[in-house]
C-alpha cells in the first residue's frame, strides 16, 4: 500500500478475493460460444485465443519466479544482498491482477472495436510497426511519466507502493495500485491500437509484444545479473537500447535515478544515469556462487509439496503446507519431472549474523523412503550431498525429515564410516529435538505416556524424563525394550494399562484408534519429524519440535513444511547452533550431544520456544 493511498488504489475485484478470476468468465464463455455456434468461415480465432494467451502469461510469470528464486538462492551474480521477507511476499501476492485487467480489456475491445476482431495470425508489417512505436513514443512517454511518478504528490499516493520492495523479484515489476497499472496499460496500448486502426494488427503482433513487455519487466527486476558483457563489447550502442537487472536495481535502491523503461537511452540524454551503474554491473557479474556455512538437507514430502517450496508458488510457500486438490492433479507431472531431474537442488538461502545458510532438497517423496528398493538410491543422493558440501567448505550439514533413520542409514552414521576424512560435521539434531520436547512438557507434569515408533529420540526422552523423576507410561509392545534400557530408573517406568494419561509424547505410527482413546483435554506432544493427524478438537496439539527464529535471521519468506512463519524445525536449528558454537564433533549415529548444553546455546543465539498449543485447544 502506498504511504498515502490515492483514489483508485484498490483493484475493482479486491472484494472477490480468490474468486477474482470469475471476472474473466463472461469473456471466456462468450468466446467459446461464439466459436462453437458460428460457421467455420465466421469463427473468430483471435477472440478465442485471448484466454490461452492469458494462461501463457501466467506460466511465463511463474517460470521467472522459480528461475529467479533458484538463482538468488545460489548467490551467483547477486546484486543486492538484503533478503526478502514475508511482508514483501504478502504485498506482491496479487501479481496476476494486471493479467486479469488485460484480459477484461481485451475481451471488451474485441467486442466493441470492429477492427480488433477476426484478426489474422500474423502480419509482419504490424509487428514492425508495434516495435517501432514502442522504441519511439512509448519509451519516451514512459520515461517522463516515471519521473512524474517520483514527484512527492504521485509518489506518496501511488508509486511508493511499488518501491516498498527494495530487493526486487520478477513479480515486483507488476505490483502497482490499480490507477497506476491502468495508466501503464494505456501507454502500452499505443502501439497495439495504432496497429488496430491502421488495419495491420495480428494475433502474433500483440502476443509477441506483450510477451516482450513481460520478459523485459521480469528480467529487469531479477536480483541477479545475467546479461553477458560480450553483448555490449560486440555492439557498444546496445547499452543505450537494453537495460540490465543491475541498472534497474539502482532505481530501487537510489530512487531518483535510472528511470528508463527498457532502453536507457533517455537516462543518458537527460543525465539521470547513476554514476555507479557500470561498476555495479561488472561487480555483480563477477560474483561467484555463494558458499554456505550450514546446509540443511531435506526432501520433498508429497508430490504437491514442491509447489509449496520457495521455488514454487510464492504465496503457497509463504503459508504452512496444506495439500489442495488442484495441486494433487499435477502429481503425475511432478513425479515425472523429479524423476527426470533426479538431482539435489538448492531451495533457499538465509543468513544469521555472518553465518550463511542454505537448504538443499533431495527429489524424493515420503513414500519412496518406505520402499526397500529405493534405499540405495536415497543413500547415494544423501552421501553425494554430504561430500559436495564438504568440497565446498561447508562447516555443518544437518539431516532433515527422513534423511536420517535407523533402517536407512543408522541415523547418518554410515556416511561418517564411509568418509572418515570429512571436514563437514554431520548433525542429525536429535539432542535439540529432545530438548524442545522436554521444554514443551508442562512444569507440573508428574507422568506422561510415551507411544508411537520407538527411535533414538524416544530412548533419549525416556532417560531425560527419568532423571527428572517423571513417571513414564508405555504400552505393552514397548515396555520390554525400555525395561532393558532402564538401568537405574526402573521405578519411573510403568506398563500403561489404558490411555488415561493427559500428556502424550507421540512418535511416528500413532493410530487414529489410539488418539480417540485419549481422555478429553489430552496434550499431544510429538517427538517425530512429522506431525500426528489432528482428530480431536477437545485436545491440545503441539507441532513437531521447532522454535521461533530470531529477528537477525534474514531472507526468511517461506514456511518450512507445515510450520508457521519464521519457525524452524529443531533439526534445522541444530546445525546453525553447531556452527555458531564452533563444535567440532559429529552428532549422528546412536550418540547424542549434551542436551542441556545444546538447549542453553540455542536460547543464547536468540531462538525462542513456541507458544503452545499450536493447533487446537479446548473450546
Amino acid at each position: 500500500m502506498a504511504s498515502t493511498p490515492g483514489i483508485l488504489t484498490d483493484w475493482p475485484w479486491k472484494p472477490l478475493g480468490s474468486f477474482k478470476y470469475l471476472v474473466l468468465a463472461p469473456g471466456v464463455i462468450h468466446s467459446l460460444y461464439h466459436y462453437i455456434a458460428k460457421d467455420e468461415t465466421e469463427r473468430d480465432i483471435s477472440y478465442l485465443f485471448i484466454f490461452p494467451f492469458l494462461l501463457w502469461r501466467m506460466i511465463h510469470s511463474q517460470i521467472w519466479i522459480s528461475f529467479s528464486r533458484y538463482r538468488t538462492a545460489k548467490g551467483t551474480a547477486r546484486i543486492v544482498d538484503k533478503g526478502v521477507e514475508f511482508e514483501q511476499v504478502d504485498r506482491e501476492r496479487n501479481w496476476d491482477d494486471q493479467i486479469l485487467l488485460n484480459g477484461v480489456l481485451f475481451y471488451i475491445a474485441s467486442n466493441c472495436i470492429e477492427k480488433a476482431s477476426n484478426l489474422p495470425l500474423w502480419r509482419t508489417d504490424g509487428v514492425v510497426m508495434v516495435f517501432l512505436l514502442h522504441a519511439g513514443p512509448v519509451e519516451f512517454l514512459y520515461y517522463w511519466f516515471h519521473r512524474a511518478l517520483h514527484h512527492h504528490y504521485l509518489y506518496s499516493r501511488y508509486h511508493s507502493h511499488h518501491h516498498s520492495s527494495i530487493v526486487t523479484e520478477p513479480i515486483t515489476s507488476v505490483i502497482h495500485p490499480f490507477a497506476e497499472e491502468f495508466a501503464y496499460f494505456v501507454l502500452f496500448a499505443i502501439p497495439i491500437m495504432t496497429a488496430v486502426f491502421s488495419g495491420t494488427i495480428s494475433v502474433g503482433a500483440y502476443a509477441v509484444y506483450i510477451t516482450y513487455i513481460d520478459f523485459m519487466n521480469y528480467m529487469g527486476h531479477c536480483n541477479f545479473e545475467f546479461i553477458p558483457n560480450r553483448l555490449f563489447t560486440l555492439f557498444p550502442p546496445l547499452k543505450f537500447l537494453l537495460y540490465t537487472p543491475s541498472f534497474h536495481s539502482l532505481h530501487h535502491t537510489q530512487f531518483r535515478t535510472n528511470y528508463s523503461l527498457f532502453m536507457p537511452f533517455y537516462d543518458y540524454i537527460y543525465a539521470t544515469v547513476h554514476k555507479t551503474t557500470d561498476d555495479l554491473y561488472f561487480k555483480s557479474l563477477k560474483r561467484d556462487e555463494e558458499l554456505a556455512d550450514v546446509v540443511h538437507l531435506t526432501h520433498l514430502t508429497t508430490p504437491d509439496s514442491i509447489y509449496h517450496l520457495r521455488l514454487g508458488f510464492a504465496e503457497l510457500a509463504s503459508r504452512p503446507h496444506n495439500s489442495t486438490w488442484y495441486l494433487n492433479l499435477l502429481s503425475p507431472i511432478t513425479m515425472m519431472l523429479t524423476w527426470i531431474y533426479g538431482r539435489t537442488f538448492i531451495v533457499e538461502s538465509n543468513q544469521i549474523e555472518k553465518l550463511k545458510m542454505q537448504t538443499w532438497a533431495i527429489p524424493k517423496f515420503n513414500v519412496q523412503y518406505l520402499l526397500q528398493w529405493q534405499t540405495e538410491s536415497i543413500n547415494s543422493l544423501i552421501e553425494e550431498a554430504i561430500t559436495n558440501a564438504d568440497q565446498k567448505g561447508c562447516k555443518v550439514l544437518t539431516l532433515g525429515l527422513l534423511n536420517q533413520g535407523e533402517e536407512l542409514n543408522k541415523y547418518g552414521e554410515i556416511y561418517i564410516q564411509r568418509n572418515p576424512k570429512l571436514k563437514v560435521r554431520v548433525v542429525d539434531g536429535s539432542s535439540l529435538a529432545v530438548a524442545v520436547v522436554l521444554n514443551n512438557i508442562p512444569k507440573f507434569a508428574t507422568q506422561v505416556l510415551l507411544t508411537g515408533k520407538f527411535t533414538k529420540l524416544a530412548f533419549a526422552l525416556y532417560h531425560s524424563l527419568s532423571k527428572r523423576g517423571i513417571q513414564i507410561g508405555v504400552l505393552n509392545e514397548h515396555y520390554k525394550k525400555l525395561n532393558k534400557a532402564s538401568n537405574n530408573y526402573e521405578d519411573t517406568l510403568v506398563l500403561a494399562e489404558g490411555h488415561s494419561h493427559n500428556i502424550w509424547l507421540v512418535g511416528e505410527g500413532l493410530t487414529d484408534e489410539e488418539q480417540l482413546k485419549a481422555p478429553k483435554g489430552t496434550t499431544f506432544i510429538p517427538f517425530s519429524q512429522f506431525p500426528p493427524k489432528i482428530l480431536r478438537k477437545d485436545c491440545f496439539y503441539h507441532c513437531t519440535p521447532a522454535m521461533k527464529a530470531p529477528p537477525s535471521l534474514e531472507n526468511m519468506h517461506s514456511c518450512e513444511n507445515w510450520l508457521p512463519r519464521r519457525v524452524m524445525s529443531a533439526w534445522r536449528i541444530a546445525g546453525v547452533v553447531h556452527a555458531m558454537e564452533g563444535w567440532t564433533e559429529h552428532e549422528c549415529g546412536y550418540g547424542m550431544s549434551d542436551i542441556d548444553r545444546v538447549w542453553k546455546a540455542t536460547l543464547g543465539h536468540g531462538f525462542q520456544p513456541l507458544d503452545t498449543p499450536i493447533a487446537y485447544g479446548l473450546p
